[in-house]
């Protein structure tokens, strides 16, 4: 298990010359640096920094510098399990960020709830999550919510009616199709092959076939970036020219990248987009130009978002465990790049009205659907 601690630095000398007498407060995070989706680590690593700095170059918690204590999971349920008893154990630890999939997050719950540790499941859209306790919390949009909100794009809004799903075999994959089932068959659409794959898969030819033969005017992929990207190029080599309509998961420059030109006119939806003139979103990608060079992506800015939130939350209402938890049902319009702003449902512990946008690829760049 590979380790990062203590990651963001404070911009200012004054801070780091108060901050060299304080603790920092530690936030977990459980995640994948290494494996299959080691590269979703990576993107949640530099929206923390981002985050990090901004909080640190403020004046930190309360004059406190905030720190993050980054274990590698690589998204496996019992590496989460082992993490989570790590950071339980640990009181310097005051909330915990992650895991990467529901399935892991879901596995570790028990053990922060009895922990009384705050398990905010910023990429966790499963609807069973948040019902593990009250100590689990999420700004990821439910996949309840999310799914027919795809359907009515790809039924609605684009017209397709005859539907094939190809869906990731894992937990979130198979939860997300189920749902997207019933969304599509309440519109009135036809699904004519509904196909799942491995997490590990890397040829998808002899499913495509069957997609092919099935005769349908839509691919709907409930996909990861690098899969779904791999599916469409395979998918264009084999001839299959229907449109593509991809879950929110696959917005990202490497979708893009991996896919190429065989990626164009993919639709798709997100929570968040750089080219939206909002100013906070504006502020977090000048922000993110300005350190990495480059525009963020989806994942970029749910971590960063977490860790916004993380430290309002603390710096209104404590930066303790309990003060935590009781904050997270007391905060109210924290700015968000995703949402505009954040407040949280207390009955469900998930971000009250969450918002998307319809994008498409075009010209190799992700672009605003404008129908």
């Amino acid at each position: 298990m590979k380790r990062r601690l203590f990651l963001g630095l404070a911009p200012t000398a004054p801070f780091l010359a108060r901050a060299a007498a304080a603790d920092p407060v530690i936030v977990g995070v459980s995640g994948p640096l290494t494996g299959q989706y080691a590269q979703y680590g990576a993107d949640w690593k530099r929206g923390f920094d981002l985050a990090l700095a901004e909080v640190n170059g403020a004046g930190g918690i309360g004059g406190r510098p905030l720190a993050i204590d980054f274990q590698d999971t690589q998204s496996d349920p019992r590496q989460s399990v082992a993490v989570a008893q790590r950071f339980a154990g640990d009181p310097r630890v005051v909330m915990e960020l992650g895991d990467f999939s529901s399935a892991a997050s879901m596995a570790a719950s028990p053990i922060y709830q009895r922990a009384r540790l705050v398990q905010f499941g910023f990429t966790n859209s499963h609807p069973d999550f948040t019902k593990g306790g009250d100590y689990m919390w999420s700004n990821a949009p439910n996949q309840a919510d999310d799914m027919p909100i795809l359907a009515d794009f790809a039924i609605k809004k684009l017209g397709f009616r005859k539907l094939a799903v190809l869906f990731i075999n894992g937990d979130w994959g198979r939860t997300s199709k189920d749902i997207f089932l019933h969304a599509a068959a309440d519109r009135g659409a036809a699904v004519v092959a509904s196909e799942g794959y491995l997490p590990t898969e890397q040829d998808f030819r002899s499913t495509l076939v069957r997609v092919r033969d099935a005769g349908p005017d839509a691919l709907i992929l409930i996909s990861y970036y690098p899969d779904g990207a791999q599916i469409v190029r395979q998918a264009r080599t084999m001839g299959l020219t229907q449109p593509v309509v991809a879950t929110g998961s696959v917005y990202s420059p490497k979708f893009l990248e991996l896919g190429g030109p065989e990626v164009e006119g993919v639709y798709t939806n997100a929570n968040f987009f750089p080219e939206d003139p909002r100013p906070v979103v504006q502020r977090f990608v000048a922000g993110f130009r300005a350190m990495y060079g480059t525009d963020p992506g989806s994942y970029n800015a749910r971590a960063y978002d977490a860790m916004v939130v993380a430290a309002t939350v603390m710096r209104r209402f404590g930066a303790d465990r309990q003060a935590i938890h009781n904050g997270l049902g007391k905060v109210r319009d924290v700015p968000s790049v995703l949402f505009g702003t954040v407040t949280f449902d207390p009955v469900t512990r998930r971000v009250s009205a969450p918002s998307s946008v319809d994008l498409v690829v075009k010209d190799g760049k992700f672009a605003v659907w404008k129908g």
